[in-house]
């Protein structure tokens, strides 16, 4: 086997009949050109691999840089698999390094209102977006959850909304009075009907729109946050992923269970949600002060 004609004939093929990006292009033609001068030195095998990634690692390359170059080769050998050019896959057994999950930030109650208080509620742009705001903290939507309410998933006698999540799974979602006040308000706020003007509404199923009356995108709610953030002076990162890490946060600290937030969140896994407990400092110290057995005595 050619190494080098193979690797072109599998780039080829990412490009043609895959429709990969120029940028996943490059990646792969970088990553696979290193491995091609390292597989000059031995034949291609298992342990040659290992020997491969070693390297790697001793160049203190990140471990998401490395999993990147071992998907690399994991495309190409499956790729020369079902090409035939190879009768037996060198990396079916090598395994990937797992990656360092960095914790969620939440933010604390009056970070939570100095946010609340960007948006001018007097226009009706203001207004949406305050109403996203208390949306997004009530609830704990993703983005792309609340980005696609229609007005019939809204129901303000029931206080609640029916979500889409991933996998198109669909769950029910209690909100509070003030957020269901928020959101019929801005459903029939006078200027979102007001006749011959741009932000008129011409989407008639979407609850939030944008400046021109259309179903409001998840690039402009992530522009929004990015204003805000701006006006607010807060010196983090924040986007709407991280309201719904807060409320997650908040709503542990306020006792409910995690089975509960689980539901919530429309988390498939009880897992994703215990990192929540890792977030909290005071839950942190609750459960050393429960656990630790003379965390409760005290010199008189």
């Amino acid at each position: 086997m050619d190494l080098k004609e193979s690797i072109n004939h599998f780039l080829h093929y990412l490009e043609v009949a895959q429709g990969a990006s120029p940028h996943t292009l490059r990646n792969y033609r970088l990553d696979l050109k290193g491995f091609l001068g390292f597989a000059k030195q031995a034949p291609i095998d298992k342990r040659m691999i290992r020997d491969y990634l070693a390297q790697l690692n001793e160049r203190a390359l990140s471990k998401r840089t490395v999993l990147r170059h071992l998907s690399a080769l994991r495309s190409l050998f499956k790729y020369l698999m079902k090409k035939k050019i190879i009768s037996e896959n060198p990396v079916s057994e090598i395994g990937s390094p797992k990656l360092d999950k960095p914790l969620p930030k939440a933010l604390s109650y009056s970070e939570v209102e100095a946010l609340f208080n960007q948006p001018n509620i007097e226009e009706l742009l203001g207004f949406r977006d305050r109403s996203i705001l208390e949306l997004f903290y009530s609830s704990g939507l993703r983005l792309s959850e609340l980005a696609g309410l229609n007005r019939s998933d809204f129901s303000f006698t029931a206080r609640s909304l029916k979500v889409s999540g991933k996998g198109k799974k669909q769950r029910i979602v209690p909100i509070t009075k003030s957020v269901a006040i928020w959101i019929q308000d801005y459903l029939k706020h006078p200027k979102r009907h007001e006749e011959g003007k741009p932000y008129t509404e011409r989407d008639k199923s979407a609850i939030f729109l944008n400046k021109w009356g259309e179903r409001l995108s998840t690039r402009s709610i992530d522009r929004m946050f990015k204003g805000y953030l701006r006006s607010s002076g807060m010196a983090a990162r924040i986007t709407p992923h991280t309201i719904r890490h807060t409320i997650a946060t908040h709503w542990l600290e306020k006792g409910m269970d995690l089975k509960t937030i689980q539901v919530l969140l429309g988390h498939s896994s009880l897992s994703t949600t215990t990192i929540y407990t890792r977030v909290s400092t005071r839950l942190k110290h609750e459960v050393y002060e429960r656990s630790h057995p003379r965390a409760k005595k005290c010199k008189s």
